[in-house]
């Protein structure tokens, strides 16, 4: 894999294929090895993983905001490496998906103490996206119509190195637009892509199945629902 190009407010620390990025930036951050702008991404060739470190100055409640500016600076680089026909969408709360499967996802992880300011020290916003099926197949494409890759949905001419480089450019891109204008440009870029959104849906949450008209997402990412 090329190495990929990062915008000069990230500093890029490549991991081997093996290790999982957002768990040794969430290592990192709390030992104090990474601070705000790291970006640690995977050498690996079947997937995208990387995950970036921040300090905020907001308190949890927006901070958790980064979430959803990653999942749209990401539909951004996937949608300019992909044909055209390849639908990239979410599943709230963080489920990527192709075409209607799931093909990645974003991970999040916050420190347990507050700077001064009452901000967690740190934010660690996580992003997997599956290219290709490294392993044997032992069923064939759209047979686990739940999950897929680009590859299988068409997008076998996407470069590692490229999508981490244009990912990368697009994350630094939308934070600056979210501190500059707040979330709400954010959230009606996510609201764009967000599968189920104005119709009857059953979604999981921390509570149990929930059901209703899926109205979107509130500030804090919390899902909307109006009961039928």
């Amino acid at each position: 894999m090329n190495e990929p190009s990062f915008p000069p407010l990230l500093s890029g620390h490549g991991v081997d294929a093996g290790e999982d990025p957002f768990e040794r930036a969430c290592a990192g951050a709390r030992d104090g090895e990474y601070g705000a702008g790291d970006l640690i991404w995977s050498r690996a060739l079947d997937r995208i993983a990387m995950a970036l470190v921040l300090e905020p100055d907001v308190d949890r409640q927006r901070s958790r905001e980064m979430i959803f500016t990653a999942m749209v600076a990401c539909a951004d680089a996937v949608g300019a490496n992909i044909p055209p026909e390849i639908g990239f969408t979410w599943l709230w709360p963080t489920t990527l998906r192709a075409n209607g499967a799931r093909v990645g996802e974003v991970r999040y992880c916050e420190a347990e103490t507050d700077a001064e300011d009452g901000a967690p020290e740190w934010i660690v916003v996580g992003l997997e996206i599956v290219l290709f099926d490294a392993t044997p197949r032992e069923v064939e494409p759209g047979e686990t119509p739940d999950r897929t890759t680009l590859f299988d949905e068409g997008g076998g001419d996407i470069e590692a190195d490229e999508l981490v480089s244009s990912i990368a450019r697009h994350w630094t891109t939308w934070i600056h637009r979210w501190d500059s204008d707040g979330f709400e440009p954010v959230h009606e870029a996510w609201l764009f892509r967000a599968d189920g959104h104005k119709e009857t849906v059953s979604l999981k949450t921390v509570e149990g199945q929930a059901e209703g008209v899926f109205l979107g997402i509130d500030e804090a990412g919390n899902l909307l629902l109006k009961e039928e």
